[in-house]
């Protein structure tokens, strides 16, 4: 059966959806109706998925008429993370079901909205979690499942951001906590959605510690940075390793710098702006409901980009290490090579950190041994392909449960409000004085 589907939001993060509809799952899925704040977005869209037809527009204010009007079954939503909430509650009232990108939305107000709108309606809220698709993370996640290691006592998890992915956050629209949440919320949720997942259990109190510490002018200003231009893409001699040229790479440049006609949005602001208002290191300490205590940290300006956790148990330790990237590189032209083996030259006497991932697992007096995690290939560590095939086929039998529905997005986001709160106040918060309304269900205690 061929689903109807409408899209609201054509930046970056909806080509993956609109290369499936195009694609692999255009056997059941078809774009009816699509909407952007930017007329462009959907042009270039519309030329590099031919696939998809030719959908019907309309203004992102009139997403309920065109649910009515097309027949709409389920609303696909790629829009900034604060508008997610009004496009949630909109799509559902309208009648259709609802596939939303994380976080859910951005504050406890759009959390309460969202579940009211879920309990009166009683549609389907699907959030794309991709990461607990990955092979590696479902190995961690059936080791844990077996009780290999015993009952979780602690986890200690640090993310690190490079200097091309962790800087990009600070040159677009993600840099104002108003409209992302800040990293606790945007990035972040995946991570806190991984652990939720991973040991089957709820957080119920968060501590929180960070700022922003790299980025931004005044920290650029104490290392002693001179003048820098407002954005990469110019030929200005000021330019540097942290300016983003939109002209070197063809989406970048169909999607944002030939769109600029349209809404004025600049992609390629500089990261040592000043008015930016989120934070680039992070350090929490959450508790969960069955005893459980998480250490977390992210950095966005490391030198390599990836992740460790370590899961102890009453029985062993269980421990994940992922390189994602191994280093940044920069050509003779200034500009960022992202993959250093297409650049050989480049790496002469320095060592590069291969792109690796590793799970060993240990119980108590015995010796480490090291768990196969099989070969996949895509965006998020293998686990984009597989989404897709949920989102768009339906779910299969899985004793990992991975598919992800709006409460799992209100329990990852839980980490991230209470964390930014008690960046605000300085103290310890319990999740339980988050005013979530009817969502606060879904962090009532443990989840088995």
């Amino acid at each position: 059966m061929t689903r109807r589907h409408a899209l609201i939001g054509s930046g970056s993060r909806a080509q993956m959806y609109l290369g499936a509809i195009a694609g692999a799952h255009s056997d059941v899925a078809e774009l009816v109706a699509w909407s952007d704040t930017n007329p462009g977005r959907l042009d270039w869209s519309q030329a590099q998925h031919p696939g998809i037809g030719t959908p019907a527009r309309f203004g992102v204010d009139d997403l309920a008429e065109a649910i009515a009007a097309h027949g709409i079954q389920r609303v696909i939503i790629t829009s900034p993370d604060a508008t997610h909430a009004d496009h949630v509650v909109t799509a559902l009232d309208a009648g259709a079901d609802v596939i939303v990108e994380k976080p859910l939305t951005t504050s406890e107000d759009g959390v309460r909205r969202i579940a009211e709108a879920a309990s009166r309606t009683g549609r389907d809220v699907t959030i794309t979690f991709n990461y607990r698709y990955s092979p590696r993370n479902s190995a961690l996640k059936r080791v844990i499942a077996s009780g290999e290691i015993g009952e979780v006592t602690s986890v200690h998890f640090e993310w690190v951001l490079d200097t091309a992915h962790g800087a990009d956050y600070f040159r677009r629209w993600h840099r104002d906590k108003h409209m992302s949440g800040g990293l606790l919320i945007h990035k972040a949720s995946h991570h806190f959605d991984l652990v939720n997942w991973w040991i089957d259990d709820v957080p119920v109190r968060v501590f929180a510690s960070g700022g922003l510490r790299f980025y931004g002018a005044e920290n650029a200003a104490a290392r002693g940075l001179g003048p820098r231009p407002e954005r990469g893409t110019t030929d200005s001699p000021l330019r540097d390793r942290f300016s983003l040229d939109l002209r070197t790479d063809p989406t970048w440049k169909g999607l944002y710098l030939d769109q600029e006609q349209h809404d004025g949005y600049r992609r390629d602001r500089d990261v040592f702006d000043p008015g930016i208002t989120i934070e680039d290191n992070l350090s929490l300490v959450v508790d969960y409901a069955r005893g459980a205590t998480m250490s977390y940290s992210l950095n966005a300006h490391s030198p390599w980009e990836g992740y460790t956790v370590a899961v102890n148990g009453t029985k062993g330790r269980a421990e994940l290490t992922v390189v994602e990237r191994g280093s940044v590189l920069v050509d003779e032209q200034g500009r960022t090579v992202i993959d250093p083996s297409a650049r050989p030259d480049l790496v002469v006497d320095d060592v590069v950190r291969p792109v690796a991932e590793r799970l060993l697992v240990q119980r108590h007096f015995e010796t480490a041994v090291e768990v196969p995690i099989p070969v996949a290939e895509g965006g998020h560590g293998g686990g984009d392909a597989m989404l897709l095939r949920d989102v768009f086929v339906g779910a299969e039998q899985d004793e990992l449960g991975r598919t992800a529905d709006w409460t799992d997005g209100v329990r990852s986001m839980a980490v991230g409000l209470a964390g930014n709160r008690s960046l605000a106040e300085g103290t310890a918060i319990r999740i339980a004085d988050l005013d979530l309304g009817d969502a606060a269900a879904a962090l009532a205690g443990p989840r088995r």
